[in-house]
């Protein structure tokens, strides 16, 4: 058995992947302190000793945003040098972090040379696009996947898959902090405190804010004294500022550099766009309205393809609509208002919600770094 620690190549894109690849680091080089790594990713990732030979933020381009097809050129020869390189420097293994889409191709021209291949988060082939799993077999060695029901869709067409669990159910306690959030945040303990999250990507920001923002301004008319906190994200900034501006002194609102999940301890309540922070929600055990906004053409496309009623994580988990979900033209700041209006009048339904959201925490809570790291020590024979 080969004993030195190994050297690993990993992609992650976007602010999500780079948190699911550091904690899946963070339990590596627990096991292998010598660990190499290196490919594309972000901060979290550096914090291990990843080397970054691109930064993560280079992929924030997804499926069928056909605003963003002019960038497709670039992240192909990104992804062709990457692939150049990795085929000189043959790491013990590959390690895909989402971004299904500029993986999956490099996964599988990286597997046909020898090379292992892991991908770490199932692309949603149970939600949409289910025919990838047809690529997928071709790409990938094994799948570490988050959520308990994906192994057997992959066993059922050969694909080796290990249940690994969400690390983010291992890095939110089970307890939330919200006093603690609250102080750090200068948020009152007796005060009414939404949190605003309208995403990580500049075209939820241009789809998604004005709404959230519009929302805010409705409840606060209707209900005076509200507390609003946005996190934002690196990159966005020059988007968010000004939309602030147009609703400056119509709304008490606290815009913060990150900081989501102190934002999620300390909220009574959240708007936010669909995505992996609605998970984040769920395991603060927060009540929560869900919402999306995207460029016409790509949600004709996307709903064209979906499977199922659901788009956001805690009802696609939960098997039915525990939270309300405002997509597309229902995405206004009139129905947001309304529902979160629901929320707030109706403290046995938000009790119902905590109470759902802490079993799904239980489920979730599988010490994932570990469970992730003993399958990849199985995979490389180490």
């Amino acid at each position: 058995m080969n004993t030195t620690d190994p050297r690993l190549a990993l992609v992650a894109g976007e602010a999500s992947g780079d948190l699911l690849a550091g904690l899946l680091l963070g339990g590596l080089k627990q096991r292998w302190p010598d660990l190499q790594s290196a490919g594309i990713g972000g901060p979290q990732m550096k914090r291990h000793g990843f080397d970054a030979w691109w930064p993560y933020d280079l992929l924030a381009v997804h499926g069928y945003s056909f605003e963003l097809l002019w960038r497709l050129r670039r992240l192909f020869k990104m992804r062709a040098e990457l692939g150049d390189r990795l085929l000189k420097e043959r790491p013990d293994a590959f390690i895909g972090v989402d971004a299904p889409d500029f993986n999956l191709g490099l996964e599988t021209r990286l597997k046909q040379a020898g090379i292992k291949t892991i991908h770490f988060v199932s692309p949603s082939i149970w939600a949409w696009r289910g025919n990838r799993i047809h690529k997928i077999r071709k790409a990938v060695d094994h799948v570490l996947c988050l959520f308990p029901f994906e192994p057997e869709l992959y066993q059922r067409a050969g694909i080796a898959a290990t249940y690994v669990g969400h690390p983010l159910a291992d890095a939110i306690p089970m307890e939330v902090p919200r006093e603690a959030a609250r102080t750090a945040l200068n948020l009152a303990e007796d005060a009414t405190v939404i949190a605003l999250l309208p995403g990580s990507r500049r075209s939820e920001i241009r789809y998604i804010a004005p709404s959230l923002l519009g929302a805010a301004a409705l409840l606060t008319k209707q209900r005076p004294g509200l507390k609003f906190v946005l996190p934002t994200m690196r990159g966005v900034r020059d988007l968010i500022d000004p939309l602030v501006a147009k609703f400056a002194g119509q709304i008490d609102l606290q815009v913060i550099d990150g900081r989501s999940h102190e934002a999620l301890a300390a909220c009574d309540l959240t708007l936010i766009a669909s995505g992996t922070a609605t998970l984040e929600a769920a395991l603060f055990k927060r009540p929560m309205v869900i919402t999306y906004n995207m460029h016409w053409l790509s949600w004709l496309r996307m709903k064209r393809m979906a499977y199922q009623p659901w788009v956001g994580l805690p009802n696609i988990l939960s098997r039915g609509f525990v939270v309300p979900e405002l997509l597309q033209d229902s995405c206004t700041p009139e129905a947001l208002a309304q529902a979160a209006l629901q929320w707030l009048d109706s403290p046995s339904r938000c009790e119902g919600a905590r109470q759902r959201f802490t079993e799904l925490h239980h489920l979730l809570r599988q010490d994932t770094a570990r469970r992730a790291t003993d399958a990849i020590a199985q995979i490389l024979g180490r």
